[in-house]
């Protein structure tokens, strides 16, 4: 069963997300939401799904980078990127500090704002510490792409699309970003668009 992805425009999708109680992560409704979000995010398909997407405003998201995503990037892609598969996880009531505050600029989608991309800023390197599915206490660092989907799904939770810090100029069609620009360093991208300093 694929859950409905709420778009731009929702208000659940701009509202503070409320934390879970300890107490209620493992019971049957939260493992059911979990596992449909799952299955709404590997079919959709993305890396990352947060409970507000789905209508529920709640402090969870669900993370998966599989190699299959990949699978159309060339090598010197990944590497620019530093993307590498991740496996599935959950993160819940997840507290964020950037470790390394270096920007990081590429095109970024979201299924909230389906059909389009623009290139968006991300500190490279993270520090999570949340809850998993089981309610017990993780922490988790990232840097590189997975930094980034870390940054994007908490961003949800706290009522903020990538929409908000994307670098308007850059913003387009999943079409014409595949036509132009999705094997092109971000350098050339950046001179093409208008949005090379100096």
């Amino acid at each position: 069963m694929r859950l409905k992805i709420f778009q731009t425009g929702h208000a659940v999708l701009r509202q503070q997300a409320e934390p879970l109680d300890v107490s209620t992560i493992r019971v049957a409704r939260t493992q059911l939401l979990i596992e449909l979000m799952r299955e709404t995010m590997r079919d959709a398909p993305g890396v990352g799904l947060a409970a507000p997407q789905v209508g529920e405003s709640l402090q969870l998201a669900v993370i998966e980078d599989r190699a299959e995503l990949m699978a159309g990037l060339s090598p010197a892609t990944l590497a620019e990127r530093e993307r590498q598969p991740v496996p599935f996880h959950v993160i819940i009531n997840p507290r964020l500090t950037i470790t390394d505050p270096s920007p990081r600029l590429f095109f970024e989608g979201c299924l909230s704002v389906a059909g389009f991309v623009a290139l968006t800023p991300r500190a490279q390197a993270v520090r999570v510490e949340c809850l998993n599915e089981q309610a017990q206490p993780v922490v988790i660092d990232a840097s590189g792409w997975y930094a980034r989907i870390l940054q994007h799904e908490i961003d949800h939770l706290h009522g903020k699309l990538c929409l908000d810090c994307m670098l308007s100029r850059s913003f387009m069609n999943v079409e014409n970003y595949q036509r132009y620009w999705a094997d092109q360093p971000i350098s050339q991208v950046l001179s093409e668009l208008g949005l090379a300093a100096g």
